[in-house]
């Protein structure tokens, strides 16, 4: 049975089905998170597409939303940034006006990488990154802590990342 095309929500929060991708769509992916600077050549040649076919596979990703950016990655710790920690908040109010301003107040800080917002025992989980004990002791005390209806903030410091990928399982979206 074929699998249902997924949805993207559109400008008017609206949701549409995405066209399914097809094998050549998922290997184009896959070496693009593998190596987002291979030349469009390579990737041309590695998919069996002229230039003009790769260009037009690589928009219609783009224009589908399967492709949101590409990025460069940097090594935090030789930036000097050392300490990476989780920090699970809690909100002692959950009206609008309150999430609001803690989502707001949450995107202008740049030591927080992630923001989710969870279900369960916390509210939202910061992934945070800092220099040191002192920078992160001084942004929970006098930042997060700070935020008005901030309840509650738990932080775990990371002793060692196990695994970290910014690649998705594009296998796993595939029947």
């Amino acid at each position: 049975m074929p699998k249902k095309p997924s949805k993207v929500k559109t400008t008017d929060n609206q949701t549409e089905p995405l066209q399914p991708l097809d094998e050549r769509d998922r290997l184009l992916l896959r070496l693009l998170q593998e190596n987002s600077r291979i030349s469009n050549a390579e990737l041309a040649r590695q998919l069996h597409l002229t230039a003009p076919g790769l260009q037009k596979r690589l928009k219609k990703l783009e224009d589908n939303g399967f492709i949101n950016r590409y990025v460069t990655l940097v090594n935090r710790e030789a930036l000097g940034l050392d300490l990476l920690c989780f920090a699970q908040v809690t909100l002692a109010h959950h009206q609008p006006e309150c999430v609001g301003q803690f989502c707001e107040r949450v995107q202008g800080l740049p030591e927080v990488l992630e923001c989710h917002h969870l279900t369960g025992e916390f509210d939202y989980l910061l992934k945070v990154v800092v220099p040191d004990h002192q920078h992160l002791e001084r942004l929970l005390s006098e930042t997060i802590t700070q935020i008005p209806g901030v309840d509650t903030v738990r932080t775990n410091i990371v002793l060692n990342e196990v695994k970290a990928s910014t690649s998705l399982p594009l296998n796993a979206t595939e029947e």
